[in-house]
């Protein structure tokens, strides 16, 4: 099964750089906030830069990024409008397009995995949303951490976190702004909330 899975993946990987040769590198990665390096595309990505050409995607070290990086990032760069969208109101995950298949993983394994590792932590989540670059955002916002954090330079990710108390659990929001499905499709942008949770739990 592990290898199948592994061929299944290699071969999407190829499918992928096949269609970024077919596309102006640096005029998309100037659009998406990004610049060219001796030939690739370099995009941040959370806490980390990675390297893009049509031969490979890789982390700023060379060595070769994990694939559902890989995905969001070539997606990201095929998915490039020609021009800067600008619906900036921030969206729940369920309300983008193509979002209903995801939107149970999102709610469970995103923002309720966050809240659940989370519970009595809220210094522990803010040092970890700081790792990230996050910040508080300009709107004063009712809740206990209230965090914008950039997962890709056009793509920031709002976090809204309540602790527990006598009567409620812990809850969580992520949100994007509207834009986003501009840039990315509904998949990728679960991916974006998976390595959201992965990284602030190991930031934390």
């Amino acid at each position: 099964m592990e290898a199948k899975r592994a061929e299944v993946f290699e071969e999407n990987y190829r499918l992928y750089l096949s269609r970024l040769a077919q596309i102006d590198l640096a005029a998309r990665a100037g659009m998406l906030g990004g610049r060219i390096e001796k030939g690739a595309a370099v995009i941040s990505f959370f806490d980390r830069r990675y390297r893009v050409t049509a031969e490979t995607i890789t982390e700023a070290d060379g060595a070769q990024a994990p694939y559902d990086v890989c995905v969001v990032m070539a997606r990201h760069l095929l998915m490039c409008p020609k021009r800067l969208p600008t619906e900036d109101a921030w969206s729940a995950y369920r309300d983008f397009r193509d979002a209903g298949p995801l939107t149970v993983f999102f709610a469970d394994a995103v923002e309720g995995a966050i809240a659940e590792a989370f519970s009595g932590r809220c210094a522990d989540l803010e040092k970890a949303c700081r790792s990230l670059g996050g910040s508080p955002p300009l709107a004063a916002l009712s809740y206990d951490v209230t965090m914008q954090i950039p997962a890709l330079p056009r793509i920031p990710m709002l976090l809204l976190f309540n602790d527990k108390d006598e009567e409620f659990p812990p809850q969580c929001s992520v949100l994007f702004e509207a834009r986003a499905e501009r840039y990315l499709d509904a998949e990728s942008l679960a991916i974006l909330g998976s390595q959201l949770t992965q990284r602030l739990k190991a930031g934390a």
